[in-house]
């Protein structure tokens, strides 16, 4: 005798987002209790290892179906008797209902005991709840890194507009030294000085030689 599970749950991504995540079968340990890996062994087979009512089991199963961002079903070839289907369907506003569905022979008194108490009909709700936690999560880390924040680590590179300005513009660039370096160390006011300095003329009123000369 068999046991048919059915379960249903919203998860708040597209179907486009929950298939592709349903379909990373190796990371089914994250959200599924008791299943201690799932190894894809080729293009439509799979090799599990879990523990069911506290019995280990592997067995191989093979992919039967599988639709994008519409429904994925399986099937064990060999050892415990199981078979699933997930089914995607969109639900509006980005969001996504799973309908999982879940077939599964006992197998041992423990596990008929298992089966009387619900077991695994317990365990189908919580993975379900726990794939959603961990599917809407990955999706916000996802959006979340976006481009990457310009604003990070900014700092500003200070260039100057003339190749002899050290001053940041304290001097006089107005292009009266003819471009020479003795000549961008004096605001204008004081090249007159000095040229009247030179030719012996009288210091031009209200001025100041500050370098001395």
């Amino acid at each position: 005798m068999s046991t048919k599970v059915e379960k249903r749950i919203v998860v708040d991504v597209p179907a486009g987002t929950a298939y592709s995540q349903w379909t990373r079968f190796e990371e089914f340990p994250h959200f599924m209790a008791g299943v201690d890996s799932v190894t894809r062994v080729g293009n439509d087979r799979l090799k599990w290892v879990a523990h069911i009512a506290g019995v280990r089991r592997e067995w191989d199963a093979k992919i039967l179906e599988q639709i994008p961002a519409r429904r994925v079903a399986w099937a064990a070839l060999e050892g415990v008797t199981n078979s699933g289907a997930v089914d995607f369907k969109d639900a509006g506003g980005n969001r996504t209902e799973l309908a999982l569905t879940l077939e599964y022979k006992p197998a041992g008194v423990v596990e008929r005991v298992g089966d009387l108490l619900h077991v695994v009909g317990r365990q189908a709700e919580h993975d379900l709840k726990q794939f959603k936690e961990f599917v809407e999560r990955q999706d916000r880390s996802t959006s979340a890194r976006g481009p990457a924040d310009s604003s990070s680590g900014w700092r500003q590179d200070y260039r100057f507009e003339h190749p002899f300005d050290q001053t940041n513009g304290l001097v006089d660039l107005e292009g009266e030294s003819g471009g020479t370096a003795d000549g961008e160390n004096y605001s204008a006011a004081e090249r007159r000085q000095r040229e009247e300095h030179s030719r012996g003329l009288p210091p031009t009123p209200g001025g100041s030689d500050v370098m001395g000369f």
